[in-house]
């Protein structure tokens, strides 16, 4: 299966997540109509099926959950993480205790949903920037407990990954600059402490809003400039100056950006464009269950 590293992070992060869906949605209890209304030796079969295009993510997800139901040998994914869907795309089956199926229906779909949802968008902005040098990107701006999931299915998409989180790489954003602007050289100072105080290799990423502040990041050469909320025309007068002087040094372009306008600023030239909509605005896709296997 087509993975785009669904690993042992994306494992874990899926595990934790499986159990407390679980738990809110079966409590101590478990399904009372599926009980009440479904025999316990019935068996049966079910399909899911696209019912709107995007982008497929998180079958490795709804895996572990058939297999926590225990109908593991009962599952058939027949599509892969990062296929494309129509309407009526055939993406797995599953056969097995009934009860089972029902009981596990709006969980998978949940997951499903939510995360070919964010595929589907990152799918979107990657086709806004083809033909350019841009990556599409994502942010920290994440679901809480999500994170490890939302961004595979970004990769899922085509997209990138940003760091995964505070630990992974610095970012000098304007608060911290803020906080140093009663001192000498709040740029320079934060650079040199970034290289100083952090493993060897990390990467260093400085954030500015301005060309004067581009500037001066230009002198002190962080692995990537980070230009936010800067339009079009702005960013790339940036690329020509990083050309110029630090043409090795890395372009990223964030703040705002929507499929409107994220083409325009990828025509600059920029490396890397980071849209936090990716994760924090993607709408479900439509993706639903269907009882029976239609093989007929």
């Amino acid at each position: 299966m087509q993975t785009h590293g669904f690993g042992s992070a994306e494992i874990g992060n899926a595990q934790a997540l499986i159990r407390m869906a679980l738990d809110e949605d079966l409590g101590t209890i478990g399904d009372l109509t599926g009980n009440a209304t479904i025999p316990e030796s019935a068996r049966g079969k079910v399909r899911f099926v696209a019912r709107s295009q995007g982008v497929l993510a998180g079958l490795p997800v709804v895996e572990l959950l058939a297999h926590h139901f225990g109908l593991h040998s009962g599952w058939r994914g027949l599509l892969h993480d990062g296929d494309r869907l129509e309407p009526k795309s055939e993406i797995a089956r599953v056969e097995g205790s009934m009860r089972a199926l029902l009981a596990m229906e709006r969980t998978a779909l949940n997951f499903l949903q939510r995360l070919s949802g964010v595929a589907t968008l990152t799918s979107r902005y990657v086709q806004a920037v083809a033909g350019t040098r841009a990556a599409i990107l994502d942010t920290r701006k994440t679901t809480p407990g999500w994170r490890s999931l939302e961004k595979y299915a970004v990769r899922c998409g085509g997209g990138r990954n940003h760091r995964f989180g505070l630990y992974d790489a610095i970012m000098i954003k304007d608060n911290h600059l803020a906080w140093l602007a009663s001192g000498h050289d709040p740029i320079g100072v934060a650079v040199e402490a970034a290289r100083k105080h952090s493993p060897a290799g990390t990467m260093v990423v400085l954030e500015v809003d301005s060309l004067e502040q581009f500037d001066r990041a230009l002198e002190c050469a962080p692995d990537v400039i980070l230009v936010d909320n800067l339009g079009p025309d702005v960013l790339a007068e940036a690329v020509r100056r990083r050309n110029d002087r630090r043409p090795g040094l890395l372009l990223e372009a964030s703040g705002g950006i929507t499929l409107a306008t994220v083409g325009a600023l990828a025509l600059t030239g920029v490396d890397r464009i980071s849209v936090g909509a990716l994760t924090h605005s993607a709408p479900a896709l439509d993706i639903g269950l269907d009882y029976g296997d239609d093989s007929a």
